[in-house]
């Protein structure tokens, strides 16, 4: 077991936060398991409700713990990861890892494009561009709401595609010549809205992140651009980072 110093310079709740997060990672607790309450870990590690309270909470606001009402505080299902060092389709990568990929469309049409999306796009605004919006999900839960706004020459016949059944990358690759190469992303941290809750069946508040990429075919040429909204207790965002080394 270990143990919480007194007369460490990092708060006791962080201490709490950090064995709880140690005892998740290693597997000793494990998805779905009920974690000790409060008032166990008080008495276990000489601290009070209130702090094993904002360990617990801060866990549960990170999606690594999640409470159900009268029952107490269980651990997550483990999230999925979205690296960040390869550009991959939703599909690509809940089937990486085992799961069910799902798709809603919610809406598929012709739009003008703003200001903002054609700046992104390097068109006119009010050209007309593709407008997918679609609900994601991993074994039917769902995880993430993508809105793809892609331009190209004949761009109309996306209309004709199965975006439900088909991924919309490798359609841009095989069937139009358009492979997606590379991809500029934006991430931002936020709270659910009414319209995004009730389509992640997650309460109203909840944290989400919020993404915006563009993504650029051959010869460096933008052909989507796509906001997404993503369930923050189900989804994390991996990058390695390498700094370069000083010339002497």
């Amino acid at each position: 077991m270990s143990t919480i110093y007194r007369n460490s310079p990092l708060p006791r709740y962080f201490q709490l936060k950090e064995i709880m997060r140690e005892q998740i990672r290693s597997g000793d607790w494990k998805p779905g398991d009920l974690i000790p309450s409060e008032r166990e870990l008080g008495e276990t590690y000489g601290i009070s409700r209130m702090t094993a309270r904002q360990a617990i909470t801060e866990l549960v606001n990170e999606g690594l713990l999640y409470r159900e009402q009268g029952k107490g505080t269980f651990v997550s299902q483990h999230k999925i990861t979205q690296q960040l060092i390869r550009l991959t389709g939703f599909t690509e990568d809940i089937r990486t890892r085992g799961q069910r990929p799902g798709t809603k469309v919610l809406s598929a049409q012709m739009y003008p494009a703003d200001e903002t999306t054609a700046e992104r796009l390097r068109i006119k605004a009010g050209d007309m561009l593709f407008r997918l919006q679609r609900l994601r999900l991993a074994d039917g839960e769902p995880l993430a709401i993508e809105l793809s706004l892609i331009s190209f020459k004949g761009c109309e016949r996306l209309l004709e595609e199965d975006l439900e059944n088909n991924s919309l990358y490798r359609a841009l690759e095989t069937k139009y010549g358009l492979p997606p190469m590379e991809a500029e992303q934006e991430l931002e941290a936020g709270l659910a809205g009414n319209e995004e809750a009730q389509l992640l069946k997650i309460p109203v508040g909840s944290a989400v992140l919020f993404t915006r990429r563009t993504t650029y075919t051959e010869r460096n040429q933008p052909i989507e651009y796509a906001k997404s909204v993503y369930r923050g207790n189900k989804y994390t965002f991996y990058t390695h980072m390498k700094r370069e080394q000083l010339m002497p």
